[in-house]
């Protein structure tokens, strides 16, 4: 009940981020049902019903993508001042996150039941006819059970995506132990447990323990004796072992570094790197077996494909450091002001930013390079609706979570700009350097993506 009253108050910004959840679930769900429904009415084709149910695999990941990033934008899933009072202490927010991800989730696949249902005419609708019949089957009774089966694995990967993302974690102290949960879900325990009423008992308050001697700074040195000296004038000075030992001017204090780069860039160029040739190596060889995208997509060996898996890894993982460098190049060449908020702010938003940017990068990649296909075999590949519902369920999950990590990244650094503000920044300035980040990001990450896309779209042109 408590996930369903804080879902109903959300803002609705909240709430349109969680309804791009459910619509992304409805996609994935569909084409779940889709590849039932294709098993059902091919049963002589066992491989390539497993074929089409495997390539759900690559919609479901971007789905569970944008829900966990959904979830770490939610406001109602930061812990704040009070509520652990209430019950409500990290571990319940995560719960309370988690259940709402599930929900939306729900709410997709019944939505997309519904649809396949009345396209089968199981609804009283009206049942398609021609290619829709490959994946409708409609002449044949839909097993309930394995579609529940099927529509339940979304919800299920999703929330425990989200619980493991935004699970409690123990903090250190500052001599380096680690603190666990208190009551109410407060941070920090106390080694010795003392009973109620100790704190006021036998004047506690009124006897106090003598307080430990104050450490005396580097050059003095203590003396229990010693006595303040008498001048010529009547006035007094500390003796000669307590006056302090000259020091040197103290100097300024130094800016702080920057942030450090990603440490996932080397692997990432290495990884990239061997999915070219991974391509290359497969696309010279005629026996390895080959295989299609459901729908006519593309057609090309298992090697190519692998190599494309392998190129899209890579340009996530090098994709956080290059946003770094994308930072520091801003910074080059005597910058203004500006420039140096703009670059900074990208060098600690590199990681956040750069993951959700290299997966658009690599889906954009793998989108340019079939089309570029075309115009080497000089014949369009041939759309199904099926493919065209995973495109766009892939392509709008990975703009989405994007947008959605731009947004964390805002809440991140709200008061930073707050402060800003304070001092009298011109809010002018900080849209100009949001423009000045989003531009650097496309003049660097376009060119680079269409350079990979056509270097994995030459392997299969031969």
């Amino acid at each position: 009940m408590l996930a369903l009253r804080l879902t109903r108050v959300a803002h609705p910004a909240v709430q349109l981020r969680r309804l791009l959840v459910a619509t992304a679930a409805a996609g994935t769900g569909f084409l779940l049902l889709s590849a039932l429904g294709y098993a059902m009415a091919h049963p002589q084709n066992p491989a390539g019903a497993l074929l089409r149910l495997s390539w759900c695999a690559i919609p479901l990941a971007a789905t569970v993508h944008l829900a966990v990033a959904v979830a770490r934008t939610d406001p109602g899933t930061k812990p704040r001042p009070g509520l652990s009072a209430l019950g409500l202490g990290p571990a319940r927010l995560m719960a309370v996150a988690a259940l709402h991800t599930a929900l939306a989730c729900t709410l997709g696949s019944v939505l997309a039941l519904l649809v396949f249902l009345h396209l089968r005419d199981d609804l009283n609708g009206m049942a398609f006819d021609g290619a829709a019949k490959d994946f409708l089957a409609a002449d044949q009774p839909l097993p309930l059970p394995a579609a529940l089966t099927l529509l339940g694995v979304l919800p299920v990967l999703a929330s425990t995506a989200v619980a493991l993302t935004l699970r409690p974690r123990d903090l250190l102290h500052p001599d380096g132990h680690r603190r666990s949960y208190g009551r109410f879900g407060a941070y920090g325990t106390t080694a010795k447990q003392e009973t109620f009423g100790t704190y006021g008992r036998f004047g506690a308050r009124r006897f106090r323990l003598p307080a430990e001697p104050p450490t005396l700074p580097t050059g003095i040195r203590p003396a229990d004796t010693a006595q303040p000296v008498a001048t010529a004038d009547g006035d007094t000075q500390a003796p000669p072992d307590q006056v302090p030992a000259p020091s040197s001017p103290s100097a300024p204090p130094a800016p702080p570094e920057p942030p450090a780069s990603p440490a996932g860039l080397p692997w990432g160029v290495a990884v990239l790197a061997a999915g070219l040739a991974v391509e290359s190596y497969a696309s010279v060889t005629d026996t390895t077996p080959r295989t299609a995208l459901p729908g006519g997509l593309a057609v090309g060996a298992v090697g190519v494909l692998a190599g494309w898996a392998l190129t899209a890894l890579g340009l996530v993982l090098a994709a956080p450091g290059l946003t770094h460098l994308c930072g520091r190049l801003l910074q080059t060449a005597r910058p203004g002001a500006l420039r140096l908020l703009a670059g900074r702010v990208l060098m600690a938003e590199a990681t956040r930013i750069g993951r959700p940017l290299g997966v658009v990068c690599a889906v954009a990649s793998a989108a340019f390079a079939t089309t570029t296909l075309s115009d080497y075999d000089g014949s369009a590949p041939a759309f199904g609706p099926l493919t065209a519902l995973g495109g766009l369920v892939v392509a709008g999950c990975t703009v989405a979570t994007l947008l959605t990590a731009a947004v964390e990244a805002r809440q991140s650094r709200a008061d930073t700009t707050e402060a800003l503000l304070r001092m009298g920044a011109p809010a002018a300035a900080l849209r100009n350097a949001a423009a000045l980040r989003t531009g650097a990001l496309l003049a660097f990450f376009v060119p680079f993506t269409l350079l990979i896309a056509d270097l994995a779209a030459l392997p299969l042109a031969r």
